[in-house]
């Protein structure tokens, strides 16, 4: 009569196992890691801005134009810094003090605001070239310093899966099946490192 064999198989199990601190977390079970950022945290907030913000910023950094968000409030604040601050010297360096020794005429005053305007408007003109000349530059540097950014905080992610997989495996237990059966499913688990981040 032949003798029956059977095998024993053992299997790391992970331990259900969560790390965290104030900017990140990772949990490990058999399913997998996943980690994430801890809400309201500078890591959160790089993380999305960066995913909201990324399709737009290639978009002009390939076709720069003055329609940009950015190009935009740049010009914007140039073209009222420019005028305010011109506007203020001729009134208070020109105007105030001719007419006060009574000196000049409202045409003549007419005629030194006709004349700031078209300077301003001139001045306008040659900052908005410029900006449309060095808008790929800043559009390269900003994406460059954002993923730069995005790049910290996923690698800070790594770390803390690497820390929880490690505490987890710390935490194992043994899976001992003694009948020569195979858990498929357990061994695809244990085969597969699933990080998620959320």
């Amino acid at each position: 009569m032949g003798s029956k064999s059977s095998s024993t198989t053992k299997r790391a199990v992970y331990g259900n196992t969560t790390t965290s601190n104030p900017y990140a977390f990772s949990h490990t079970n058999n399913d997998g890691t996943t980690s994430g950022f801890q809400k309201g945290t500078a890591f959160q907030s790089i993380y999305d801005i960066v995913n909201k913000t990324t399709d737009s910023l290639l978009n002009e950094y390939l076709n720069p134009n003055l329609n940009s968000a950015t190009n935009q409030a740049k010009l914007n604040t140039f073209a009222s810094n420019l005028n305010q601050q011109t506007r203020n010297n001729l009134e208070n360096n020109i105007i105030n003090s001719l007419s006060k020794r009574n000196m000049i005429r409202s045409s003549q005053a007419s005629d030194l605001y006709r004349n700031l305007s078209d300077q301003n408007i001139a001045a306008i003109a040659n900052f908005a070239n410029d900006l449309i000349s060095n808008s790929q530059d800043n559009t390269a540097k900003m994406l460059s310093n954002l993923l730069s950014y995005y790049m910290l905080g996923a690698n800070y992610l790594t770390g803390m899966q690497n820390n929880s997989l490690s505490a987890s495996q710390g935490n194992a237990t043994q899976f001992v099946n003694s009948n020569g059966g195979n858990n498929a499913a357990l061994q695809q688990a244990l085969m597969n490192a699933v990080l998620n981040i959320k």
